[in-house]
This record gives structure tokens, sequence and C-alpha cells, in this order.
């Protein structure tokens, strides 16, 4: 968690922090997986990842019988099967789902069934009389008719709701979810710090940013082309040429510098040495840069080749005076720090609410660029560029309320525990 996805990060350290805060007694166990020295500092247990999935052929027949002992506990108080799961669930207070946009149908792309087995394992515990909230999440959308049916009985069941974005809540009402414990909130990952220090210091430098010049980041990955999937290998120059519009209208147009960088990274795994590397959006940086210098319009371009962990990474978006960013967090870490973003939506299916939802949270939703619309991306950076000192200033007064609204999401669990 903590290496891969850097979004994620941002959200995970600040979500322990405020449970500590809201529970400073509580014993945290997850099955979200954590380094020895995340646990250490945040002070959690992890447990293992498959007592909740597993990639495993046997998760649903295993959910499954988890599911049946919970109904035959809730009609008879007799608990007939006592699996790994239902005992961690049967210790504690509270259960927390922190699906985020994958309780729908965008669970699918981590496995089998994930979607089905992830809502038993919200539904057990409810059975089993346990308090149990989805924290931070952006829910839907459900296509299958069985699935939607079955998650309207686990959502009803939550003793509370949070979204980190007020899209969700319109689709879960319209989809006929019953919404009235739904609290529409933000993100956790507005409270994530970045490094500080000459070290971060050195690093700016290093990069180029200590000069006078507009100094721009721009960010894509999969989702943002119009075509996907969001993994496609081998895509035509052709599908990148919006993209590359951008960032030459970015440098000759408004003199900036434009850093092309990665919101991603990747990392060796066992047998081999543990190793931070280039994640997926990398490549497509890289081939974006590739694609302008063969085009020869734009004179200065350059792209940030370090392989940078969570800290870092937001350190650098705030040291840019304008953000283009397909990466919705990318986008949380600049506003969060005052810095004027254009977001880019995705461009084909599965679209997710949650970039409109971001920047509706942030009061931001006239700089959200529809990649499929032809020349929105650079009429949107224009808007950007021209209301920069305004952008920023609306940012310094919105984003201390941005802050106060993702710390609810922590304070409402008092409320659930005292009913």
């Amino acid at each position: 968690m903590e290496f891969g996805n850097i979004g994620n990060y941002y959200i995970i350290e600040p979500f322990i922090r405020e449970l500590h805060k809201t529970f400073p007694n509580a014993n945290i166990r997850t099955t979200i997986q954590m380094t020895d020295r995340f646990q250490e500092d945040e002070g959690i247990d992890v447990l293992p990842m498959e007592l909740y999935y597993g990639w495993n052929e046997s998760d649903l027949e295993i959910a499954l019988s988890e599911l049946g002992s919970a109904y035959v506990y809730a009609k008879t108080g007799v608990l007939p099967k006592e699996s790994a799961y239902i005992k961690e669930v049967l210790e504690a207070d509270l259960v927390i789902d922190f699906s985020g946009d994958i309780w729908g149908d965008n669970a699918g792309f981590l496995g089998s069934d994930r979607l089905l087995i992830g809502l038993i394992k919200d539904r057990v515990p409810q059975l089993l009389g346990k308090k149990t909230v989805m924290l931070a999440g952006s829910p839907g959308p459900f296509k299958e008719q069985g699935i939607k049916r079955f998650a309207k009985e686990v959502y009803e069941n939550f003793d509370l709701v949070t979204n980190r974005e007020p899209v969700s809540i319109g689709l879960m009402k319209d989809d006929g979810f019953n919404v009235t414990k739904t609290k529409n909130l933000a993100c956790p990952a507005f409270l994530f710090e970045p490094a500080i220090g000459d070290e971060i210091e050195d690093l700016l430098e290093r990069e180029g940013f200590k000069t006078d010049r507009l100094k721009v980041g721009f960010i894509v990955c999969g989702w943002n082309f119009i075509e996907g999937p969001f993994d496609k290998e081998h895509r035509d120059d052709s599908e990148y040429i919006q993209f590359a519009e951008a960032v030459e209208f970015i440098s000759e147009e408004l003199g900036g510098d434009v850093y092309l960088m990665s919101h991603s990274n990747g990392f060796h795994v066992a047998p081999e040495n543990f190793k931070l590397i280039h994640g997926r959006d990398y490549q497509e940086a890289k081939r974006l840069q590739q694609i302008i210098k063969k085009r020869g319009i734009a004179k200065n371009v350059y792209s940030l080749d370090g392989v940078y962990d969570t800290w870092q990474t937001k350190a650098i978006l705030g040291g840019f005076d304008m953000l283009v960013s397909g990466r919705v967090h990318a986008a949380v870490a600049g506003l969060s720090q005052n810095v004027p973003t254009v977001i880019i939506d995705y461009g084909h299916e599965p679209k997710a609410h949650k970039l409109i939802g971001f920047a509706k949270v942030a009061r931001v939703q006239e700089y959200v660029a529809d990649p499929c619309l032809c020349g929105d991306l650079i009429e949107k950076i224009t808007t950007c560029f021209t209301n920069r000192e305004e952008y920023k200033l609306h940012l310094d007064k919105h984003i201390p309320e941005v802050h106060s609204l993702a710390r609810k999401n922590f304070e409402l669990l008092e409320s659930v525990m005292d009913a």
C-alpha cells in the first residue's frame, strides 16, 4: 500500500492518524497490507489479506459460508461455524469498510468476484450485530441487478456512510439506494503532509524548480486516453496528440516550463529484493516526451525521471505554479497546496464520477477537462492560467474548509459508537 499507487497512501496515512485521534485507546486491525515500519509508527496490526480477499478460487465459497453462518446467527443467536474473519469481527467494536471507488463495478478490475465478496464481508459483521460504517467512499455504479439488490441491503444496514465527494449520493439515490444515513464530506487525502526541509529544497533545485519561469506539472495516465483499456500496450502516436498539443501550448503560448511526471510507482517483489521502481504513469510520460520531441514545437519540456516516494511526490507537486493532472489524487495534492490545477477526466469507460466529485469538493469543477471534447483541455488550461492568482486565493480560503470536511469523517464515528 505504501509503494504502489501514490494516491492510496495519501489516503491511508491520515485515515489511520485521524482514527487514533478519535479513539486514542483503540486497537486498529486491518487486512490492508502495510510495512513493519508503518505498523510500528502508526500503531496498527496487519492481518492476513486472505481473511478478506486472497485472489484464490476458494474466496467466494469461503465468503458465502461466512454469510450463511451470519444469517443463522442473526435468526437464532447460534453461530454454526467460525472462520478466521468471523473471529476478528466478533472481537471488534467497529468494522470500517474502506473501499473508496471499488464499492461498485470498478471492483471487477481487482479480481474475480471482488465486488460480491466485498459486499459479503460488509454484511457478515452487520448480521453479527457489529457497528459497521463505510468511510470516505465513492460507491457505485452497479449494473448487475442481483448484485445491486444485495448492495442495497448492505448499504441500508450500515450505521453510517460518508462519501468523499458529493456526486456519489445522487447516483446512489437515483439507483434506489436508501441514502438517509449518508453524509457528503471530503477525502482524507487532503490532509496528507508533504516532505519538508533541506533535502526537499535540494531535490527541487536539482529538478530545476529554482527559476522565475512559470512551472507547470503535467501528469497523464492510461485512463485519460479516449480509447481503452487503461493498460493498453503499444498506443499509436495519434492517441497522445491532444496531450502533446496542450504541452506545446503551455510552452510556446504561455511561456511556461512543462514538467512531465509520474504519479504512480511500482516495486520488485519476492524473491527479488525490494526496490522502488517507476510505475505505469512513467512510461506514458516518457512516450509523450518522445512524441513532443519528434514534433519539434515545444522548447521547454522536461521529464522528472527520479523515483520519488509519496512524501517527495507531494512536495514536488507543491512546487509548481500550475498543475495539469489526469490522476485525481495528484490533483488533490496540488489543490491542497494551493496550486491552480486542471483535472483531466477519464476518456473511456468505465468512467469515474469521483473526478467531478473531488473537483466539486474543492469548488473547482469548471477546471475539469473532457479529453473526448476537442480543444477542451487547452481551453481549461487557458482559463486556469488567466485566473491563476484568483484561483490561488480561492484555494487559500476554501481548502481549510475541505480539511474540516475530511476530519468530519472521523468525528461522526463517535456518534455511531454512542448510539
